[in-house]
């Protein structure tokens, strides 16, 4: 496949501050990556600086092949051929729907332009809507109208910072996979932005997940959630809690957590370990003997998502259906299911 995207070893600073720490990225055409991660932790600032408007003191960001970036060299924005989608959507309130996706298309004839203006509102389904006025959009709307836009002078890249966060939750998911859907059918490749891992796996075939400037994995949301490369990345993707475990004369991790038989992988008896307890790594059983107080609940709808106090005083999460309703300090009878947990030795994944 054609590299469309290369990010090479990239750092920004601020004075003594790194906000982006020798970051490397890679995009075939028509593939859609994420910087995903908490705020604060260098993703927009890489966005901005793959868009032009900030300056990188390490490496190089090329564009198929096109050398956009470096310490001594940058492109202007306007001379990238990169498309931007922005938070808050930055539709023009004194021009029509219209007008809005053919902005950056005044430079062709008049057939033309309106030609390739009706085949993007058509694209976004919005084909009805050519002559409304931003205000009359809903939220979901105005998004697909900005996107149009964005993607009405044929960008070798598409970046789009945070495109969903104005909007309800429900949509979001909604309108990432429609988006998804819209990239892949015109072949657009894209960057998304965003904190939301739901959105990432929605809309993303790679994800690069970022914290205090590194990138500490980038991979498809399948392995980012089952082999972790670090702890960090165990509880941002999925939630979870790492719990402290030795392993026993006989190999195995018993205790409370049931029985994991440790001999073929490499563990020494006394060894200490960590295990990411996931929501579903713990099941509701009435017939358990094991019973777990209950710290915190939150009812989520089809399920309640328990906080529960082990005997050590860590703490573990826990899904239960609806219909068990244990209250806050009641015991809730659980089992623990871990036949696909998450070992690490420290920091370090090396088992799941």
């Amino acid at each position: 496949m054609t590299q469309q995207l290369d990010v090479n070893r990239v750092s920004v600073r601020f004075g003594d501050f790194t906000a982006v720490d020798s970051a490397s990225i890679t995009l075939n055409k028509g593939e859609i990556g994420c910087l995903l991660g908490p705020s604060g932790c260098g993703k927009t600032t890489l966005l901005r600086a793959i868009a032009g408007f900030q300056t990188i003191n390490e490496g190089q960001i090329s564009v198929r092949g096109r050398v956009l970036s470096t310490p001594d060299m940058q492109v202007s924005p306007e001379q990238r051929r990169v498309g931007m989608v922005f938070q808050d959507f930055a539709l023009f309130p004194h021009l029509n729907v219209s007008a809005n996706v053919g902005f950056g298309l005044r430079h062709l004839q008049r057939r033309e332009r309106e030609s390739r203006v009706r085949r993007l509102l058509k694209m976004v389904s919005l084909d009805d809507y050519a002559g409304a006025w931003p205000h009359e959009l809903s939220g979901g709307q105005q998004q697909r109208v900005a996107l149009a836009r964005a993607l009405a002078p044929g960008p070798e890249i598409l970046l789009l910072d945070e495109p969903f966060s104005s909007l309800d939750s429900e949509l979001r998911t909604q309108l990432a996979s429609e988006v998804r859907d819209l990239l892949k059918a015109d072949g657009v490749t894209a960057i998304l932005v965003t904190h939301d891992q739901h959105e990432a796996f929605a809309m993303a075939d790679q994800v690069s997940l970022l914290h205090d400037g590194h990138i500490d994995q980038t991979d498809v949301p399948y392995n980012l959630y089952h082999r972790p490369a670090n702890a960090f990345v165990a509880q941002f993707i999925g939630g979870g809690s790492l719990i402290d475990v030795t392993v026993n004369a006989d190999g195995e991790l018993n205790d409370r957590l049931g029985v994991l038989d440790m001999k073929s992988r490499s563990f020494a008896p006394g060894q200490q370990l960590r295990l990411l307890i996931r929501p579903d790594d713990i099941e509701y059983d009435e017939s358990s003997a094991i019973q777990l107080r209950v710290v915190e609940r939150a009812f989520r709808g089809a399920n309640f998502l328990y906080e529960l106090l082990l005997p050590d005083g860590q703490h573990v999460p826990c899904l239960a259906p609806s219909h068990i309703a244990a209250d806050k300090g009641s015991l809730l009878p659980v089992r623990f299911n871990l036949q696909h947990v998450v070992i690490f030795n420290g920091e370090h994944q090396v088992f799941t």
